[in-house]
């Protein structure tokens, strides 16, 4: 019988092999669906069995939880009753009511049958009192009775084939048999909660399976994990880790601190199970029978409850030098740090914007797992922080600001992370910038937001288009005229007047005209263009919506986006500019770099809002290499 961990008023959790179930009886109640395996869930049951049993492994194949609770029953008064030693038995086994699991629960009763088992354990169901005859017997002139007893029959034929094209000798069958019976086991989840229909619904909306983290959580609140201690100790330190496990949850379900440490598309019920696979895989409770990667493998699997089955076997294994009291204490010790080390990481400056570009440009260079352990080891932040810009100078390689990329752009992502880092080292700069002023000095500050970052799909546009001649359209050629109406005398005023006048016929000459008075600043070559310094971060809605346009148009358009509308083009009437009215739209994250590049933030001087010139782009560059260099000096905090 495998060990589980128990005490009163607790939620029992343990593992229990096909075999472990002889004697029980087992009550399927009406809440529950009928039987509805189809023919491929028998299959593939079979199959992945019998794969683990050819492979043969020493350890065990595990089934998903069997949720069940103890039946309230005169045992005493059956007992007296009973006709023989094994009905006896049968009934210390307990009646149980089967929660969560009856479908696999009747198919492995089918399948002991179509081995020659009979009895292991038995089923009743409440809904058809039946059918339970039904399973012992399986009777063919009875299979379209209901239609329970079709899927049921339905099995049986999927399993006889199976057995009959699959073992070809009693030999086989015989191995076969003992395998499934000793190292086939059910993850057995014995819950005390009083309303067994809520303990279903929760884990049925949606077919939420019973989490890792809540297997786990019932191991480290079980009392026999503190016997060597007083019972109101035991209370105390159950409250603690119930409370602090609950805080940490919490924490993680902020999706600014979750996507800070994760990227999206996360989708298990819950989060700290993400700190407790990061133990599991890389081994920091240290068990001995796992230091070899494969043997540990092979003995927890590599499915969905492997982490389950890690902590299982920690809490399991014995050890001389410590108490179970303190292996408790100091695994959850451990799983604290994990979340002290996130939770100090996202409340510092620096380290907060450094690990997050890691864990977003540098998992090729390095994990998360080396990340916390290199925090762990190092004496010091100052020695941390030099340890990942390391890293980050890595990550950014040997590319130069001035590097042309393809013409056609098919290799412009790979400036994204200098582009990325740019932004993240900018606003760690304005933020100790903002705290030389007594006024600002505050424990919060303005973050680079990862997780609007990693809600989006990002490009690499340029800023000054990449084709030339753009000022072919109405639209364009009205935007254009605009943004040099104020700067030009009346003399070209009259003549922009006279081309917003529909009536006129000499538009497209006129436009020339008016054009050669205000010439481009300069012509750029299409390696200038094709350089980092025309090159910026832009999220994909936003470089779908304005296409190939002039940069006066993307600008208004990035303003809107960040402002959450669609600014129209303005109109000229009486000699007057005149703004229409903002639509709403959804509003995008737009990054602190990419707004400046169309403010003209980085250059000294004003120029024409109608184009981004190699002035303007000098100037960004600049800049951006004037972040990379903060990549050899120390921490702004050892500075000061």
């Amino acid at each position: 019988m495998e060990t589980s961990y128990h005490v009163s008023g607790q939620n029992k959790l343990g593992l229990k092999s096909i075999g472990d179930l002889v004697g029980m009886s087992f009550f399927i109640p009406r809440y529950q669906r009928g039987y509805r395996w189809t023919n491929q869930q028998v299959l593939d049951l079979l199959d992945d069995i019998n794969e683990f049993h050819c492979s043969g492994k020493d350890g065990f194949y595990c089934l998903q939880p069997l949720v069940v609770k103890q039946r309230e029953e005169d045992i005493l008064s059956k007992i007296r009753q009973a006709d023989s030693i094994e009905e006896v038995m049968g009934l210390l086994q307990g009646n149980w009511e089967v929660i969560d699991g009856q479908q696999r629960l009747t198919t492995i009763y089918i399948i002991l049958g179509g081995l020659g088992v009979i009895d292991l354990y038995s089923l009743a169901y409440e809904t058809r009192p039946g059918s339970g005859v039904f399973l012992k017997n399986m009777e063919e002139s009875k299979r379209w009775s209901n239609i329970d007893y079709h899927y049921m029959m339905q099995a049986k034929d999927t399993v006889d084939r199976w057995i009959k094209d699959g073992l070809n000798s009693e030999k086989e069958k015989s191995a076969f048999l003992e395998t499934f019976k000793t190292k086939v086991k059910f993850i057995w989840y014995e819950s005390v909660e009083e309303n067994p229909i809520r303990v279903f619904t929760r884990l049925n909306i949606g077919k939420i399976a019973l989490a890792n983290s809540e297997l786990i959580k019932a191991l480290f609140l079980n009392g026999s994990n503190f016997e060597d201690g007083f019972e109101c100790d035991l209370m105390l330190t159950q409250r603690e880790i119930a409370s602090e496990w609950d805080e940490i949850e919490y924490t993680l379900q902020n999706d600014e601190f979750w996507m800070f440490l994760h990227d999206k598309g996360y989708n298990r019920p819950t989060r700290i199970d993400f700190i407790l696979d990061l133990i599991c895989d890389k081994n920091i409770f240290c068990i001995e029978k796992f230091k070899e990667q494969k043997e540990m493998n092979r003995i927890i699997g590599m499915d969905g409850y492997r982490t389950f089955r890690y902590f299982y076997e920690y809490f399991k294994s014995l050890d001389s030098t410590m108490t179970r009291q303190q292996r408790t204490k100091k695994a959850w010790m451990i799983i604290k740090s994990y979340y002290r080390t996130f939770k100090e990481w996202f409340d510092d400056l620096e380290l907060y914007h450094y690990m997050g570009f890691l864990l977003i440009c540098g998992k090729q260079e390095i994990s998360l797992g080396k990340l916390i352990e290199e925090w762990i080891n190092q004496s010091s932040k100052k020695i941390y922080l030099s340890f990942i810009k390391s890293k980050i100078k890595d990550v950014i390689g040997p590319i130069t600001l001035k590097e042309q990329y393809k013409e056609d752009g098919s290799d412009k992502r790979k400036c994204l992370p200098i582009l990325l880092f740019h932004n993240i080292q900018t606003v760690i700069n304005q933020n100790y910038a903002q705290q030389k002023n007594e006024r600002y000095k505050m424990s919060t500050f303005y973050k680079f937001p990862f997780h609007l970052y990693k809600l989006e799909g990002w490009d690499v546009e340029h800023i000054n288009s990449s084709t030339s001649n753009q000022e072919t359209d109405e639209d364009t050629r009205r935007e254009w005229l605009l943004n040099v109406y104020m700067s030009a005398d009346s003399n070209m005023k009259e003549k922009i007047d006279k081309y917003f006048d529909e009536s006129d016929t000499r538009a497209s000459t006129l436009f020339e005209e008016i054009k050669k008075a205000f010439p481009e600043p300069e012509v750029w070559t299409q390696a200038e263009k094709n350089q980092i310094g025309n090159y910026t971060l832009l999220d994909s809605s936003t470089n779908r919506s304005y296409g190939n346009v002039i940069f006066s148009a993307k600008r208004r358009i990035i303003i809107g986006k960040d402002q959450g509308c669609l600014i129209p083009v303005p109109k000229l009437k009486d000699g007057r500019i005149v703004f229409g009215k903002p639509e709403s739209a959804n509003s995008s994250f737009v990054p602190p770099c990419t707004k400046q590049v169309f403010l003209k933030y980085f250059s000294s001087t004003v120029g024409n809002n109608n184009y981004w010139t190699t002035n303007d782009a000098r100037a960004y560059i600049a800049d951006i290499n004037k972040c990379l260099e903060q990549l050899n000096e120390n921490s702004k905090e050892d500075k000061q």
